[in-house]
């Protein structure tokens, strides 16, 4: 029996809401007349980027896989550095078990795995904010040395300049990876545009279904490639997402409400002197964070002024959590004491400069973007994940499920077990 490979082309920010749009294009068709789905995937909390495509590849909430945030945020530090390292996961991935049980890996753009031990390697790593010309000072020493060595010279002008892609340069690298390795066998690729587009238009418009078209396109040719240069036959297919979004219209600036509030104290600048509480933003969830968890007084004054703001329908808070419950009901830890939330889908700013509470975002200028994520699990948009191939039934659809069932999931379609892990195999699907 030939060995089962896989493929995994994970879209940032797919909706579940995209699925009915998806079945009118060609390539993503064949998902759903060859294979099965799930149509909605709950991602973990928050549904952050980082946090979630550890979970994808890990099977575990937050708590466990160590990655809460995209950053490693810190009161000090208002640039914190992002999660880029593949040190920075405490487990297992799916492509750390691959190699042990002798499947060659692949992996391209896929944050938080710098340095992995992957057999081509080339991480989302280069800052966000960079327009420079030497994205490679990133790349060295965080991506395979085979892959710089093969392929930068020829594709490193799309990561280069004030209009860099990173998506282009990811297809440039998979198809000619799938042509020269004839298709490694576990292969992550993973595609950023939807999500950018998303933010700067909101979840559903004409913006977004152009955009969808294109990543149809960007699968067509994976499937190409691998049906010239790989072994399409006994390959399983996955179109996945990392989390959904959500339309906004304003920003809570929490750091201002404890500041006026006298749990910040700042200069006549405006810069931080010291605090007993402090806001970090998940961009639609903000983590509370207490100078000394110990002192219990504190812990107990700033508890109730949360929940008094809660009741105040000024401010918009729906959700308002402690760190045990977080933990316990979703398998968050981090630099938290409480964990709070909108009633009404709405972002959290950490400025001690505004003057107002709320920044409200306007169709045009500064504020533009019109939606975004670090949501609740339930809350809609959740993500979705489709699937065919040898190990994949034909027509089965599972309403719900959830993000940390993915990895135990396509391992299994490999033929191989990811232990101690969160979630489970979603049988069903599964020949």
């Amino acid at each position: 029996m030939k060995k089962k490979k896989l493929l995994v082309f994970c879209l940032d920010a797919l909706c579940t809401d995209d699925l009915e749009f998806m079945k009118t294009l060609p390539n993503f068709k064949l998902f759903f007349e060859n294979g099965s789905m799930v149509r909605h995937i709950e991602p973990i909390y928050p549904s952050f980027t980082y946090p979630c495509h550890c979970a994808i590849i890990t099977g575990n909430n937050a708590g466990k896989h160590g990655v809460p945030h995209n950053a490693i945020v810190s009161v000090e530090d208002e640039d914190a550095p992002w999660y880029n390292m593949r040190s920075s996961i405490k487990c297992d991935t799916i492509m750390d078990v691959a190699k042990r049980n002798g499947f060659s890996t692949c992996s391209l753009s896929w944050p938080v795995s710098g340095a992995a031990d992957i057999d081509l390697n080339m991480p989302m790593i280069v800052p966000l904010n960079y327009s420079g010309y030497n994205p490679l000072q990133f790349l060295e020493g965080t991506s395979t040395q085979e892959l710089l060595d093969r392929y930068y010279w020829k594709h490193g002008r799309y990561i280069k300049g004030k209009d860099r892609n990173l998506d282009l340069y990811t297809m440039a690298l998979a198809t000619d990876i799938i042509q020269d390795y004839h298709q490694p066998d576990v292969m992550l690729v993973k595609m950023c545009d939807l999500d950018t587009v998303r933010h700067i238009h909101g979840i559903k418009n004409d913006f977004v279904k152009e955009q969808l078209r294109k990543h149809d396109e960007e699968l067509g040719v994976l499937l190409e490639s691998v049906k010239r240069y790989g072994d399409y036959e006994n390959t399983n297919f996955v179109v996945l997402g990392d989390h959904g979004q959500q339309d906004i219209t304003k920003t809570l600036n929490m750091n201002v409400v404890l500041k006026e509030n006298g749990f910040i104290r700042t200069d006549e600048n405006g810069k931080l002197i010291d605090y007993d509480a402090y806001c970090h933003s998940v961009s639609l969830s903000a983590w509370i964070q207490l100078k000394n968890p110990e002192d219990k007084e504190m812990h107990d004054k700033v508890y109730k002024f949360l929940l008094d703001l809660k009741d105040d329908p000024t401010y918009n808070i729906g959700y308002v959590f402690t760190k045990q419950e977080v933990k316990d009901q979703y398998g968050l830890e981090g630099p938290l004491d409480f964990v709070i939330e909108g009633k009404e889908p709405m972002a959290f700013g950490t400025t001690l400069r505004e003057l107002d509470f709320f920044r409200v975002y306007l169709p045009e200028g500064q504020h533009a973007n019109k939606a975004s994520h670090g949501h609740l699990p339930f809350r809609d948009e959740t993500t979705t994940f489709l699937a065919f191939g040898p190990s994949v039934k034909q027509g089965v659809v599972i309403e719900r499920s959830k993000m940390i069932n993915e990895a135990p999931t396509m391992a299994a379609m490999l033929g191989f077990e990811m232990e101690n892990v969160d979630g489970e195999v979603l049988t069903e699907i599964l020949r």
